[in-house]
């Protein structure tokens, strides 16, 4: 699977990062692939987002996963790099881009992450999430959704595995309540093992498309 990330310069809010989105968009003027905002005729896109913004270390980003690595040749092309995010003045400036082939799969063997500003719950699951008494339950709850949405960004890059996927939450925060479009939702930073080789920065769960869900490898100290 291929996946490239643009890094920019330019510093933003976690809060920035929907207007960074619609900024990106509009300084194409009208012109953005699907890919960019996952809106068409007649309604949304609702597979797994191929194009996602997002805050990486205090910095503006994109991640471009699968056929979303292709159409972001469209944006260098006609991106006019002086931005407006949420009516503040932005130059974009490129500092990295980066290509990778990654083998998503599921292994023997597993793997640490981190995952941060993770929605899992939607109106249905919240009310189940909600009859929990022990955090054992919980874990155990959120663990069935995590890997639910891995399954759904395989499927989403067409990727179909073979043998079962495992996931072990090892660490859960305090669940905070985040805010996207006037919807308050509540979002957990966890630690979990997984048997399946994740790509660094690709969003799980709701809100992917703008950095919710952010997926990072963890170092394992020798």
């Amino acid at each position: 699977m291929k996946i490239l990330r643009v890094k920019f310069k330019n510093e933003i809010c976690q809060g920035e990062v929907p207007f960074f989105r619609v900024a990106v968009n509009a300084s194409m003027g009208g012109e953005a692939d699907v890919l960019f905002h996952n809106h068409q005729d007649g309604g949304f896109r609702y597979a797994y987002p191929l194009i996602q913004y997002k805050r990486i270390g205090s910095k503006a980003a994109i991640v471009c996963i699968g056929d979303g690595t292709e159409a972001i040749g469209e944006f260098f092309s006609n991106c006019n790099f002086d931005i407006n995010i949420n009516e503040r003045p932005v130059h974009l400036e490129v500092s990295q881009v980066k290509a990778d082939q990654v083998l998503v799969q599921v292994w023997d063997e597993w793997f640490s992450y981190t995952l941060r500003k993770w929605l899992p719950l939607n109106q249905e699951n919240y009310q189940e999430y909600k009859k929990l008494e022990s955090l054992a339950e919980q874990c155990e709850f959120l663990e069935r959704v995590l890997t639910g949405n891995i399954l759904s960004f395989a499927t989403g890059l067409d990727i179909h595995f073979e043998k079962d996927v495992k996931v072990r939450i090892t660490a859960l925060e305090d669940a905070r309540i985040y805010s996207y479009k006037g919807v308050k939702m509540q979002g957990f930073d966890v630690q979990f093992k997984c048997n399946v080789s994740l790509p660094d920065y690709i969003g799980l769960g709701k809100s992917v498309s703008v950095g919710f869900g952010m997926v990072k490898r963890m170092e394992v100290s020798i």
